[in-house]
């Protein structure tokens, strides 16, 4: 996967650079593994905007993607590589020897006519998937399960990886793109290799209407608000902040200040990322 710099034939186009889409191989999805995607516009199901500075973008159907990866034993081939709106990954339809057809984030060095495999037994290669416990140590994988059967969480974006480093008796040691080494149970599932579009962190959007195409609305600074609407709002010309650090729009310091609450899977994490 590459790059492609556009000419500057204005200045949204000055340093704007986009995918080539040269691994794509075919351009409509499958019918059978689409829904419908209703836009939220950042809001809950009370209505409530819980998530700021969304709405808008193109319209999108949903496509459904393997992440449990449940179907073992049974070999399935690569049909296509296609573009998913929703995902910065590839993904990778494949077709099983039963007749099923199932979409799989598409790994790094997957191509189509390859066969890949949930088993076991399966060979230690780019698509197939096994437990951490029969997994190799030093093996690279993304897809990542943390509790059996639930279906993977960790390391499904575009380029990602994570590393098995060690086994200790049930559990496995990984260390994920963060940094951070994590203990999973070994009978968790995980996909060989690295996830495809590598070059995706180099895309430069160029202008502010691409944001908008992806559902991003624009962010007021809170220095150019009103006092009644954030902290920083107010006062003549251009203020300092004039509080003992920076304050989100209700009244909370943005920077330190720790709002999540402790998760019963925190004890699994070895090593904090950035190497606390």
């Amino acid at each position: 996967m590459a790059l492609k710099i556009y000419r500057p034939t204005s200045p949204g186009r000055r340093g704007m650079s986009g995918s080539t889409f040269e691994e794509i191989t075919k351009t409509k999805p499958e019918k059978s593994l689409l829904l419908p995607l209703k836009k939220r516009a950042g809001r809950n199901n009370q209505g409530k905007i819980t998530v700021r500075h969304r709405g808008g973008g193109a319209k999108r159907k949903l496509r459904i993607i393997d992440f449990k990866r449940d179907k073992f034993d049974v070999p399935g081939k690569v049909a296509t590589i296609e573009y998913d709106p929703n995902r910065s990954a590839r993904i990778a339809l494949i077709y099983y020897a039963d007749g099923e057809k199932r979409y799989i984030l598409a790994p790094l060095e997957l191509s189509v006519g390859d066969v890949i495999k949930s088993a076991s037994d399966a060979e230690i290669k780019p698509g197939n998937t096994l437990p951490l416990k029969l997994i190799p140590s030093g093996t690279l994988i993304h897809n990542i399960e943390l509790e059996r059967r639930r279906g993977a969480q960790l390391v499904r974006s575009a380029g990602a990886v994570a590393q098995l480093m060690a086994k200790e008796g049930e559990y496995a040691l990984v260390r994920l793109p963060s940094g951070e080494v994590r203990r999973i149970r070994g009978d968790c599932l995980a996909t060989i290799g690295q996830i495809g579009n590598v070059d995706h962190q180099g895309i430069k959007l160029g202008k502010a209407g691409r944001k908008r195409w992806l559902g991003w609305r624009p962010t007021v600074r809170g220095s150019a608000m009103n006092p009644s609407d954030h902290p920083h709002g107010g006062g003549e010309g251009r203020s300092p902040i004039g509080l003992p650090g920076p304050k989100t729009p209700w009244g909370k310091p943005a920077l330190g200040y720790r709002t999540r609450k402790r998760k019963a899977s925190d004890r699994m994490i070895v090593k904090r990322r950035g190497g606390k």
